[in-house]
Order: C-alpha cells, then sequence, then structure tokens
C-alpha cells in the first residue's frame, strides 16, 4: 500500500515539473510585457534580468504557502488517502488548464486556477464522505469557504482598481512628459526616477524578500514598523544617484526603471505565485513522510492534522524549481505568444488585430465617443488644445520592426503603477492576483495613452473582455474538471488515476503540436512577407498564384467527391484546408501596407498591380469557399444525395473547371500571356454549359417538383463555379498586365 502512495508522490513531482513549465509560460507575461513592448533593451538582455529575477526569487521564496495545505480545506477533517486524491486531481486539472489557455496565447491566473481547482476537488472528496457517513457533518466542517470568496472579491476588485489607476496615473505622466520626453526629462527625470524606483524597492520589500525564509520576524517587524522612513529616505538617495549617474555619464534613467522593474516583478512572481505550481506537490510530500513516519497508519483513517502546522521547503527543491522556470523563460514558445497577446492590445499604433468586434465593445466605444464630445464642449479651447499637444506622437516608421509598441514612459509606469498597487494590497492582505494587476494596468495605460483610437478601439475593448472573461472563465472550469477528477479518482481508485495521467500527457503533447503548427504557419508567413522586396515581388507573385489555383482546383474536385459519396470525414477536411487558405490570403492582404511600405517610390505600380492580384485571389478563395461550406452542411445533414443527372453535370463542371484553372496555372507560372483568346473562349463555353444546367435545373423543378435542398444547393454550386471561372480570368489578366510592367520598367532601365 505504502508503494501506491510513494508513486502517488513521485507522479505528483513530475506534475509539478510540467506544471511549472505551462506556469511560467501563462505568467511570463506579469514581468516581461512592459520590458519587451517599449523594447528597453536588447530581447536577451531583458530575458537575462527577468531570468535573475526568477532564480532570485525563487531562492527566497518563502516556502510553502499556507494556500495549499490549510487556505482552503481543512486538513484535518481528510484521511491522508483524501488527501493524496485531492491533491493529484488538483495537479492534473492544472497542468491541462494552464496548457489549454497558453496555446490560446490567453494570460490567466494561476492563483485563482490552484483555488478554484483545490476548492473543486476538497468539496467533492467531502461529499463524498458526507455521503457515506453514518452520521455526516456539514460541508462547512471541511470547507474554508471565505478564502475562497476572498479571492472573487479580490478579482473585482483589482481589476477595477489596476485599470483606473493605470489611466490617471498614464494621463498625468503624459501631461507632464509629452511623447518628446527627452527635453523635459533632463530637468525632472532624477525626480521620476527616484519615486519610481522607491516604489519597486518598496514592493519588493513587501511583496518579494518580506517574505522569505533568510527574513527573521524581527527584521520584518522593523520594515513594517519602519516603511515610512524606508520610502523617505530611498526617495531622497535615489533621486541623487540618479542626478549624478546622469550630469557625469548620460545614464538612462527610464531605462535603469524598466529593467529595474522587471527584475522586481519576476523575482516577486517566482518568490510567491510559486507556490501556485510546487505548493501542492509539496504539500503531498509532507504527507507523505507524516504518513510514512507514523507505524501502523491506517490511510483511510489517517488525519491529516499536521499540515495545519508551519512547514519549510527544503531550499534545494526551491533552486531546483527556479531553474526550471528559468529555462522555460528561454525556451517556452508559449510565452512569447501569451506575451504577445497582453502587448498587442496595449501598442500604440494600429495593425492587425488579433480579436474582432462584438456589440458590446462596439456600444461602450460608440458610448464613450459621445460622451468625450459632450465634456469636451465644457473644456476651453485653448487648454484642449495644449493637452493635445501633449499627446502628439513623435514622428516615425509604423512599418518598422524595431519600432517599439510603446514608449519607456508608459512601460515604467505601468510596471511602478503594478509594483505600488500589489505592494499596497498585500499590506492590506488582500488576496490581488499579479496577473489581474499588471494586465489591467497596462491596458489602463494604452487606453490614457490613447493607444485606442477609432480605428482600433473596438477590438481592443473585445480583446480586454475575452481576456477577463477567460479568468472567470477559469475558475468555473478549474473548479468543475477538478470535481470531476476527483469524484472520478474516489471510484476508479488507481486505473482511473493511471487513466488520467496518460490522456493529460496526451492532451499536452497533442496542444503543443497545434501550438507549434500555428507559429511554424505564422513564422513561414512572416519570413514570406519579410522576403517581398522591388526585385522579387513579380516571382513572389507567380508563385502564390499558381499555388492557389492548383489547390482550388484540388479542394473543388474533393467537393465534388464528398458530395457525390457523402463522406463527411473528407468534406471536413476539405473545409479545414479551404480555412487555412482563407487565413493565408487575409494575412497577406492584411500585411499588405507593410510591403507597400517597403517599395521604393518608382515602384507605385508594381504595388498597384500586387493589390489587385491579391484582390482576385481572395475572390476566388471566398467563391470556393461558398460551394464547400453549403455541401458540407448538406451532407452534414443528412439531407437527399442530388440525383443522378445533377450528379453528373457536377462532375462535369468539375473536370472542365480542373482543366481551365490549370491552363491558367501554367501559363502564369511561365509568364506566357499569348493564350488569353483560346482561354477566354474556354470561360465562355464552359459558363454556356453551366447557364445551360440552370435552365434543365428549373425545367426539372417545373416537371418532376425536385427536392427544395437539393436545387439551391445544386443552384448554388452553379453560381460559385461561374464565378470562379469570372475571377480566374480577371486574375490572369490582372497578372498579365503586372508581368507587362514590370518588363516594360525593366527594358526601359527603372
Amino acid at each position: 500500500m505504502e508503494n501506491i502512495y510513494l508513486f502517488f508522490v513521485i507522479i505528483l513531482f513530475l506534475l509539478a515539473i510540467s506544471d511549472l513549465v505551462v506556469g511560467v509560460a501563462n505568467d511570463a507575461v506579469n514581468f516581461l510585457n512592459s520590458a519587451i513592448g517599449s523594447k528597453a533593451a536588447p530581447f536577451r538582455i531583458t530575458m537575462i534580468v527577468a531570468a535573475l529575477g526568477v532564480f532570485v526569487g525563487a531562492a527566497f521564496s518563502g516556502g510553502m504557502m499556507e494556500i495549499a495545505r490549510s487556505g482552503i480545506f481543512h486538513p484535518g477533517q481528510f484521511n491522508f488517502s483524501d488527501i493524496m486524491l485531492i491533491f493529484l486531481a488538483v495537479m492534473i486539472t492544472d497542468v491541462i488548464l494552464l496548457d489549454t489557455f497558453n496555446t490560446l496565447g490567453l494570460p490567466t491566473s494561476t492563483t485563482v486556477s490552484i483555488v478554484f481547482e483545490l476548492l473543486g476537488a476538497s468539496v467533492a472528496i467531502a461529499m463524498m464522505k458526507i455521503i457515506q457517513s453514518d452520521s455526516p457533518q456539514p460541508i462547512s466542517d471541511f470547507i474554508n469557504s471565505s478564502k475562497a470568496l476572498a479571492i472573487i472579491s479580490g478579482i473585482l476588485l483589482s481589476v477595477v482598481i489596476a485599470f483606473s489607476f493605470g489611466a490617471m496615473i498614464q494621463y498625468l505622466a503624459r501631461i507632464v512628459f509629452s511623447f518628446n520626453y527627452k527635453k523635459r526629462f533632463a530637468y525632472f527625470g532624477a525626480v521620476y526616477g527616484g519615486l519610481s524606483v522607491t516604489v519597486i524597492v518598496y514592493f519588493m520589500l513587501i511583496k518579494g524578500v518580506k517574505g522569505a525564509t533568510f527574513m527573521s520576524e524581527e527584521t520584518a517587524t522593523w520594515i513594517t514598523s519602519n516603511s515610512g522612513l524606508i520610502l523617505l529616505t530611498s526617495f531622497v538617495g535615489f533621486t541623487l544617484i540618479l542626478q549624478l549617474l546622469n550630469w557625469l555619464f548620460k545614464f538612462n534613467i527610464l531605462q535603469f526603471i524598466v529593467l529595474f522593474g522587471t527584475f522586481a516583478l519576476a523575482m516577486a512572481f517566482a518568490g510567491n505565485d510559486l507556490v501556485n505550481f510546487i505548493g501542492v506537490p509539496l504539500a503531498g510530500y509532507e504527507s507523505y513522510k507524516t504518513f510514512f513516519h507514523t507505524p501502523g497508519a491506517d490511510p483511510d483513517f489517517f488525519r491529516m492534522t499536521a499540515l495545519t502546522g508551519a512547514i519549510k521547503t527544503p531550499t534545494y527543491f526551491l533552486m531546483f524549481a527556479g531553474l526550471v522556470m528559468v529555462i522555460t523563460l528561454f525556451t517556452s514558445r508559449k510565452a512569447k505568444s501569451v506575451v504577445k497577446t497582453s502587448v498587442d492590445l496595449s501598442r500604440q499604433d494600429d495593425g492587425e488585430e488579433r480579436f474582432s468586434s462584438t456589440p458590446l465593445s462596439r456600444a461602450i466605444v460608440r458610448l464613450a465617443v459621445n460622451t468625450s464630445a459632450k465634456f469636451s464642449r465644457f473644456v476651453p479651447a485653448g487648454l484642449s488644445s495644449r493637452i493635445d499637444k501633449q499627446f502628439e506622437q513623435l514622428p516615425h516608421d509604423k512599418n518598422d520592426k524595431n519600432t517599439p509598441s510603446f514608449d519607456m514612459i508608459r512601460a515604467s509606469v505601468n510596471l511602478v503603477v503594478a509594483s505600488m498597487l500589489i505592494a499596497f494590497g498585500t499590506s492590506l492582505k488582500l488576496p490581488l492576483s499579479t496577473t489581474y494587476v499588471t494586465f489591467m494596468v497596462a491596458m489602463g495605460t494604452s487606453l490614457s495613452d490613447r493607444a485606442w483610437d477609432r480605428e482600433s478601439a473596438v477590438y481592443r475593448v473585445t480583446g480586454v473582455f475575452s481576456v477577463i472573461g477567460g479568468w472567470f472563465f477559469t475558475a468555473i472550469s478549474a473548479f468543475l474538471v477538478s470535481f470531476g477528477i476527483a469524484i472520478l479518482f474516489f471510484f476508479g481508485g488507481i486505473f482511473a488515476i493511471i487513466g488520467m495521467i496518460i490522456i493529460s500527457i496526451l492532451l499536452v503533447i497533442r496542444t503543443h503540436k497545434i501550438h507549434h503548427a500555428r507559429e511554424h504557419k505564422n513564422d513561414e508567413i512572416e519570413q514570406e512577407l519579410n522576403r517581398i522586396s522591388d526585385e522579387n515581388i513579380l516571382e513572389t507573385c507567380i508563385d502564390n498564384v499558381t499555388s492557389l489555383l492548383n489547390q482550388t482546383q484540388l479542394e473543388y474536385k474533393r467537393t465534388v467527391t464528398g458530395l457525390t459519396n457523402e463522406d463527411i470525414s473528407g468534406l471536413r477536411k476539405v473545409s479545414k484546408a479551404v480555412q487555412k487558405m482563407t487565413k493565408t490570403a487575409k494575412d497577406r492582404k492584411s500585411n499588405i501596407t507593410h510591403i507597400i511600405a517597403r517599395l521604393k517610390e518608382d515602384s507605385i505600380d508594381s504595388g498597384h498591380f500586387y493589390v489587385q492580384v491579391l484582390d482576385y485571389l481572395r475572390e476566388i478563395i471566398h467563391s470556393l469557399n461558398f460551394v464547400v461550406t453549403p455541401v458540407n452542411e448538406h451532407v452534414a445533414n443528412n439531407h437527399k444525395k442530388l440525383n443522378p443527372v445533377q450528379i453528373s453535370e457536377i462532375k462535369k463542371l468539375a473536370q472542365d473547371l480542373g482543366t481551365y484553372l490549370t491552363r491558367i496555372a501554367t501559363d502564369i507560372n511561365e509568364s506566357n500571356f499569348n493564350n488569353l483568346d483560346s482561354i477566354t473562349t474556354e470561360q465562355q463555353k464552359n459558363i454556356a454549359m453551366i447557364d445551360l444546367f440552370r435552365k434543365n435545373e428549373v425545367k426539372r423543378i417545373k416537371k418532376e417538383g425536385a427536392s427544395t435542398r437539393n436545387s439551391l444547393l445544386y443552384m448554388t454550386i452553379l453560381q460559385e463555379t461561374k464565378n470562379l471561372h469570372l475571377f480566374a480570368l480577371n486574375l490572369y489578366k490582372a497578372q498579365r498586365d503586372f508581368v507587362s510592367f514590370r518588363h516594360l520598367n525593366k527594358d526601359s532601365g527603372i
């Protein structure tokens, strides 16, 4: 029996390593967002600073926090076997949940996930004990419900406060310094730096070092009692030091603030949030040690009152955890995805938006615009003009990949305000989440900085709501999944545990493959776009056109085959392929401004022809999609098959369309446009055949009363096939004009 529980402890630690990996990937956004978004330092330097903060924070960690032992449930009410089931259910749920959010590129709270996982699993086991007990106890004897309620209130409180404070302080900072801050910063920079560094140092003392294992109780008490003196001394001292460094060495104060703040947040993250990843396995380890050193103990009756006491974590555990976190920080592509989401939602310039608009976001933006217009009437024109001048951005190249997403004034405000709020909340023992505070401060500062203009506001608002909704979804799903898994373990025992471990491993592998494939595709598109220049824009365009035309005729034929054989599996594959084609075409069109911006001034016409070709390509994909989607739905809904005559005619269409598109693709690939007349004749012949088929179908409807759904589907296929013929010839002509223009310019030496 003891060997089984030893196996459980080993599994807990293996899950802890996995949880560290997925957890760091999620929480890296908390301390990397500002430095990466502002490009305060080269990426490698930023990562080294963050890694040092993570490692130092892990080494100085306060050890096992009470949240994993007795913060959510009362361990004295549970037996050793119950505790192990709870901890296993929690860790498996945590790995799956965090990995899913990372794959989607959404930041979520590891604190909330671990709290509600513990709550869900402990409620499940408590209910089983109550049901099977001869003298049942109320569930309140098992669960510390006030802790969960405090976390929920902390979520709501931190979201509102962080966003509001971030917006207000950023507004004041921009009024004082403007975007052209270098001249004013020469006078006030040291004072701003002294204040910022003081807040960050205080944050490190309150949130980071104060709870460390090396800090004595007397020292911690002295820090609390002399907070005012510490703040005043730090402010005066750092202000003088930074001013001297600036005078003597032209020291970059803002860069120092951003990197120092990054180090502080990374240190606090590792020192305090480490329990979210290894707290449960360590609690399981301590439970096993207590049980093992109690001779004759029965796991089904041995109460775990020992977990209510203070337990310190061995330093080597913390050091190993810190090492895993540092390695993950440098190697995790999912961490970069989560950081990208936060940076994109707060970047200063508009561009391709990840989130679409919703009725709610549109209503909020419309309300904000109308409210702003009404209030602006009461502001004197002179004052309004001076304020607007402070928010005028400096000229920069929006298409330059090295341009920061926002400047270091905003990055420093992000870090200082987040540090201040987290330190203040911790001193009041409020359960603020680092993720919530840092993300909402970044959103508040971006709003104040007028980064959410009318071109991007609806998309940014939708993104913020999506992330916030994800936080609440985390709590609900964490509770329900861990609840279900705990019930499964309670009844299924060792077989259920092994089965869920295998399932979780397979899920993590699958999400990793999905994320890797998506990132690989994005990298390919980005590399393709970066390769486009004046010299190769025509060749790139030819490759894109021929590839898409060949794939179009292939997917059309597969659609007809799937419809004929009622092959829903094959049609789903076609649908996925067409979706990928649509996304690729959309990405190319979305980045058209960046491509045109890189072309030389005398290449404007090249950009015009390139845009024209992309438009026809998208129209071809749309027409193909309008064939594939209704066919897929028709077969999926198990409607009647098309009659033999309809199927015969559609097969004829597929064959002729394939020949037609192949001829066009071949000529475009060879830049040979001498066959325009014959291709036009072929197009007219095929279109005449489509019109004939449509007339035949009308006759069948009148004569035989054909199936309405079949006839509508058939008519749709005919119309979109006709559109494919029209757009393909227009594409052919556009490509001919493009080639002729390039050859003409080449011959004239332009």
